[in-house]
C-alpha cells in the first residue's frame, strides 16, 4: 500500500512538469523563439540544384542553391489586436502587489501589435508556410513582401499551435516555389541555409550544418520533430527555410536558444516532413484533424518509477498517469500504471511517442495498444475519436 501510494505521489508531480495530455491545450512557441515519403516538387516548383566547388579551394559553392531559395521565401508582416492596462506601471511588481489587476483600477485600451517574420512559399498560387507565433493572436492584417519587392496582402488559411505551424495566402500568381525536401533522410554534419529575413533583412542566407536531428522535449511545442542547426537563425527568421544543398526545404526555422535574444548557433526547424503535412490538412480542412483516445494523461518512464513497479522487465515505454472513465481509452481496458510499449506496431520509448501515435492515428480508426501491466502483456484494441475543438 506504501509503495502505491508513493508512486501515485510521483506520478502526480511528475505529471505537473512533464506530462502529456492526448487531448488538451496547446502551448505556443516561447518567447525565446526566433522569431511521409518523399515528396515531389509542386506544381510550377523549381528543380533542384547541386553546389558546385568552389575553383582551387575544393569548397562547395552555394550561390546558385542561395539564389533559387531566396526566391521562393517572403517575409511577412502581421497585426493583431491585444488589449493593454492604462496603469502607468503595469508590468512592474511592486506596483502589481499592491494594485493586483491593474486593469480594475486604471481601465485598459485595444492596440495594434505588428509582428514580423518569414515565409516558404509552397505552391505557385500563393500558398506560404509560417510559423503560427508570426501570426498568432487576433490577426488583423497579414502582409508580404516578395523578392522583387512587391508587397501583397495576405490572408491566414489556418494555423496549428500544437506545431508552431500556420498557412497564409497572398494575392499574388505564377510564384517561385522551394520544392519540400524529405526530412526524414537528413543527416547530422550535412550542409544547410537557413533563409528568411532576420531583424527585418529580407533575403538573408545563412550556412551552418545540421547538429541534431528529431530533437523532442524542448518544451516549444506540443508536438515535436525538430532539426537543431548551427545555421545562425535570429528573430524574424521564424518561417522561414531551412534548405538543404540541393535547394530543397528540409525544415521551418522556428527557435533558437539564446540567453541575450540572438544567435549562439543552437536554432530548431520544424522538419519538413511533419511542417507539410500540418500545412497539407490546414490548406484542405482549415485545421489540423488529429486523433485521440480521450483525456489521457502519459509520461515517460523513469528508473524511478520503474523501481516503485518492480515487476517490470525493462524501463522503457510510456506509464499511465491518469484519465478520465468516460475517455475511449478506459472503456477499452486502459488503466492508470499500465506502461505503454508499442502502438500500432511502433515500438513505444517515451511519452511523447505514444502522444504521436495516437495523434497520427485516423479518426474512426482503432488503436492497437500494448501494455505492460503487473509484469504481463497485454493487448488492447482502443477506438480513435477526433479532439474536441474546444480543447485547443
Amino acid at each position: 500500500m506504501l509503495r502505491r501510494t508513493a508512486l501515485a505521489i510521483l506520478l502526480v508531480l511528475a505529471g505537473f512538469v512533464a506530462g502529456l495530455v492526448l487531448t488538451g491545450r496547446m502551448r505556443s512557441a516561447s518567447e525565446g523563439a526566433a522569431q511521409p515519403a518523399r515528396a515531389a516538387a509542386a506544381p510550377g516548383g523549381a528543380a533542384t540544384v547541386q553546389p558546385a566547388a568552389v575553383p582551387g579551394l575544393g569548397l562547395p559553392d552555394f550561390s546558385v542553391v542561395a539564389g533559387r531559395a531566396v526566391g521562393g521565401v517572403v517575409s511577412l508582416s502581421a497585426v493583431s489586436i491585444v488589449r493593454t492596462s492604462n496603469a502607468p506601471f503595469a508590468n512592474d511588481p511592486i506596483f502589481r502587489q499592491f494594485f493586483g489587476e491593474s486593469d480594475e483600477w486604471f481601465g485598459s485600451r485595444l492596440e495594434r501589435a505588428p509582428s514580423l517574420g518569414s515565409g516558404v512559399i509552397i505552391s505557385s498560387d500563393g500558398y506560404v508556410v509560417t510559423n503560427n507565433h508570426v501570426v498568432a493572436g487576433n490577426v488583423r492584417e497579414i502582409s508580404a513582401v516578395l523578392p522583387d519587392k512587391r508587397e501583397v496582402k495576405g490572408e491566414l488559411v489556418g494555423r496549428d499551435p500544437m506545431t508552431d505551424i500556420a498557412v497564409v495566402k497572398i494575392a499574388a500568381r505564377n510564384l517561385p516555389v522551394l520544392p519540400w525536401g524529405d526530412s526524414s533522410k537528413i543527416k547530422v554534419g550535412q550542409w544547410v541555409l537557413a533563409v528568411g529575413s532576420p531583424f527585418a533583412l529580407d533575403q538573408t542566407v545563412t550556412l551552418g550544418i545540421v547538429s541534431a536531428v528529431g530533437r523532442t522535449g524542448m518544451g516549444l511545442t506540443d508536438y515535436e520533430d525538430f532539426i537543431q542547426t548551427d545555421a545562425a537563425i535570429n528573430r524574424g527568421n521564424s518561417g522561414g527555410g531551412l534548405v538543404d544543398a540541393r535547394g530543397e526545404v528540409v525544415g521551418i526555422n522556428t527557435a533558437i536558444v539564446s540567453e541575450g535574444g540572438g544567435s549562439n548557433g543552437v536554432g530548431f526547424a520544424v522538419s519538413s516532413n511533419l511542417a507539410r503535412r500540418i500545412a497539407d490538412e490546414l490548406i484542405k480542412y482549415g485545421e489540423v484533424r488529429r486523433g485521440s483516445i480521450g483525456a489521457v494523461t502519459v509520461q515517460t518512464l523513469t528508473p524511478e518509477i520503474a523501481q516503485q513497479l518492480e515487476y517490470l522487465p525493462s524501463t522503457r515505454g510510456a506509464v499511465v498517469a491518469g484519465m478520465t472513465r468516460t475517455s475511449s481509452a478506459y472503456q477499452a481496458g486502459l488503466r492508470i500504471y499500465d506502461i505503454v510499449v508499442a502502438c500500432n506496431g511502433q515500438k513505444i520509448e517515451t511519452g511523447e511517442q505514444f502522444v504521436r501515435a495516437i495523434a497520427d492515428s485516423p479518426i474512426g480508426s482503432t488503436a492497437a495498444v500494448d501494455v505492460l501491466r503487473q509484469g504481463r502483456r497485454t493487448a488492447l484494441k482502443i477506438p480513435v475519436t477526433g479532439r474536441n475543438p474546444r480543447a485547443r
